[in-house]
């Protein structure tokens, strides 16, 4: 199911979805990192909204999913400092509706872990990145959450721009 991508200047990788086929499909597509999540949720996750990172600026996302759930979380995350490096979850059908959908999720960031959220039940899943964060967050939904997939975004190696730094000094010191 993973997609490579190419992103702006990094390698961006897909992962997912987990969940069912309701609904419909949406993706927010790629950014630099994740500043925000609102959840509404009880028996499952109803829906959900995201504020992205672009260029140093907010960006909300559309709110994905139904209107029902009577509890309400915001994650805000101290973004730049700390960032998604891994999501974990349940999916499982509702009784009254026929495909799984979300019933759990849990982030965690680099710093720590926010949930879980929603009922921990079902077929579970978890993921996380080393070194990378979420870029990007996507499924499908109608009245719930249906389904979720990430893009994720591996940062440039420091110690490969380090090494190139010293030997362009290297070279410049040859040439004078």
């Amino acid at each position: 199911m993973d997609q490579l991508q190419q992103g702006d200047k990094n390698l961006t990788v897909f992962v997912g979805p987990w969940g069912g086929n309701g609904g419909t499909d949406w993706d927010d597509g790629i950014y630099h990192g994740v500043r925000e999540i609102k959840l509404v949720y009880d028996q499952c996750i109803d829906s959900i909204s995201v504020v992205y990172d672009k260029n140093g600026k907010p960006v909300r996302s559309e709110k994905h999913g139904g209107q029902g759930g009577n509890k309400t979380s915001e994650i805000k995350l101290q973004y730049p400092d700390e960032y998604l490096i891994g999501v974990s979850g349940y999916y499982w059908p509702v009784v009254h509706s026929g495909s799984p959908v979300i019933r759990s999720i849990t982030f965690k960031s680099n710093k720590q872990v926010y949930g879980p959220y929603g009922v921990e039940q079902g077929t579970p899943f978890t993921f996380s990145v080393n070194g990378g964060r979420i870029v990007g967050i996507n499924g499908r939904s109608g009245w719930y959450l249906d389904s979720i997939g990430f893009h994720l975004s591996r940062p440039k190696s420091t110690k490969m721009i380090h090494k190139l730094r010293k030997k362009i000094q290297w070279l410049t010191r040859i040439v004078a």
